[in-house]
């Protein structure tokens, strides 16, 4: 997996368990550079960590990008959605800066939706994409303890809960990274199987 994000090779890695597939971080691997993402959409970000791990270690390599798009905001953070509040900025200051952005916007037009898009690749090229879209809302302020990220201000307006209020399972069954992966496991083994890489 190409990607040092804790919390999403844990969500990942309960995903894929079902399937047989064991997820092993290119960190572990020995991979520990950190790839820029100056892609100008989540498939191009995804695709450039795919292609600097797989073409590294010589195996197939799991990446995916996500992130926020918020209506009033034109759709920002979108792809900057881990830099938003700056270079090194954490899940704390994000969600302050998203937070302070929409101040006194009505819940009405706090429209937001989580995108994934998630990029198998082998090391000769090939490549096998999927992508998922989970919509929400921007909630008044944070709740709940569990997630990362904007989980804990982004309110799923039918459940009147926040993801961060969510278990594990609850919200891998609807999120949109576990979309996207069950998209790309229609596929993933045959994909996995259909050449030779170097071990």
């Amino acid at each position: 997996m190409a990607s040092g994000n804790q919390g999403k090779q844990a969500e990942i890695a309960a995903l894929c368990a079902p399937m047989g597939i064991e997820v092993v971080t290119a960190a572990e691997l020995g991979f520990t550079e950190e790839v820029p993402e100056t892609g100008e959409s989540f498939e191009d970000n995804a695709r450039l960590k795919a292609v600097a791990v797989s073409q590294a270690l010589g195996r197939p390599a799991l990446a995916d990008d996500s992130g926020l798009v918020v209506e009033a905001l034109d759709g920002a953070p979108g792809v900057h959605s881990a830099r938003y509040a700056g270079p090194g900025a954490d899940d704390a200051a994000n969600n302050a800066k998203l937070l302070a952005a929409l101040e006194g916007v009505p819940p009405e037009r706090r429209g937001a939706a989580f995108v994934c898009v998630m990029l198998c690749r082998r090391p000769y090229g090939a490549e096998l994409i999927a992508s998922g879209r989970l919509e929400g809302r921007i909630a008044i302020e944070p709740a709940g303890e569990a997630g990362f990220g904007y989980d804990p201000v982004f309110e799923l307006p039918e459940r009147g809960l926040t993801v961060a209020q969510l278990e594990p399972g609850a919200k891998n069954a609807i999120s949109h990274r576990g979309q996207a992966l069950r998209e790309l496991a229609a596929g993933i083994k045959e994909f996995l199987q259909g050449g030779s890489f170097r071990v």
